[in-house]
C-alpha cells in the first residue's frame, strides 16, 4: 500500500513549519519532501533540508526534463516539488508531507488525486503580519507584497480537505498529526488488513 500525499498550505507566516516539524517528530512512517526553490537561504537554513537551493538556470533545466510534479512563481521566485521524490517516500508505505504554496496546491491536487489538502490559517491577519514581522526575514518591500499576497491566499480554505487554525502551536500540531493517523484508516486503506481478519472468522472453528 502505497503512503498518502498530504500537502500542507498556508500564506508566508501562518506557521505551517513548524508545524509540520512537530508532527514529523512524533508521527510515525512519515517523510517531508524538500522542495526547489531559486530563492536564497534564510539565516539558519540548510540546503538539502529545508529546500534545494538552486540557480534559476538549474531549475529551468528541471522543467525541461519533466523533473517536477508543480512549480510555480511566489514572491518573484520559483518553488517546484520533485516527482521522483514523491514517488520514492510513497512507495516504501511511508507518508508524505508536502509544504506548499496554495497556487502549487492547487496543481498537485489537479495530478494527484487522492491528495489530502490541510489549511493551516493564522488565527487574524493582524496575527499572521506580527508573526512575519518578528521573524524579521523580509525586507519591508518583500513583507509588504507577502502580507498583500495572503488576502487573496486565505480564501483559498475551502479547497483544501482540511483547516487547523494556528493560534496555539501544541494544540495545532496536534490536530494535524490527528488527520495524518485518521487518514490511514480510511476503509479503502484497510481492506488488505480486513480481508485477513476477515479469512480468520471463515476459519473459524465453534
Amino acid at each position: 500500500m502505497k503512503g498518502n500525499l498530504i500537502i500542507i498550505s498556508s500564506p508566508s507566516g501562518g506557521g505551517k513549519g513548524t508545524l509540520i516539524r512537530e508532527v514529523l517528530e512524533h508521527v510515525p512512517d512519515i517523510g517531508y519532501s524538500v522542495s526547489l526553490t531559486t530563492r536564497a537561504p534564510r539565516f539558519g537554513e540548510e540546503d538539502g533540508k529545508h529546500y534545494h537551493f538552486v540557480t534559476r538556470e538549474r531549475f529551468e533545466e528541471a522543467i525541461s526534463k519533466n523533473e517536477l510534479l508543480e512549480y510555480a512563481e511566489v514572491h518573484g521566485n520559483l518553488y517546484g516539488t520533485s516527482a521522483i521524490q514523491i514517488e520514492t517516500i510513497t512507495s516504501t508505505g511511508f507518508d508524505v508531507i508536502l509544504e506548499i504554496d496554495v497556487q502549487g496546491a492547487a496543481k498537485v491536487r489537479g495530478k494527484v488525486e487522492a491528495a489530502i489538502g490541510v489549511f493551516i490559517l493564522p488565527p487574524s491577519f493582524e496575527v499572521l503580519k506580527a508573526r512575519l514581522t518578528a521573524r524579521a526575514t523580509e525586507g519591508s518591500e518583500d513583507l509588504e507584497l507577502r502580507l498583500r499576497n495572503s488576502i487573496d491566499e486565505v480564501r483559498q480554505y475551502k479547497d483544501f480537505d482540511y483547516v487547523v487554525v494556528n493560534d496555539d502551536l501544541p494544540a495545532a500540531s496536534r490536530k494535524l498529526g490527528a488527520i495524518v493517523l485518521a487518514e490511514r484508516q480510511r476503509r479503502n486503506r484497510q481492506n488488505e488488513a480486513v480481508q485477513g481478519i476477515l479469512n480468520s472468522f471463515e476459519r473459524r472453528k465453534v
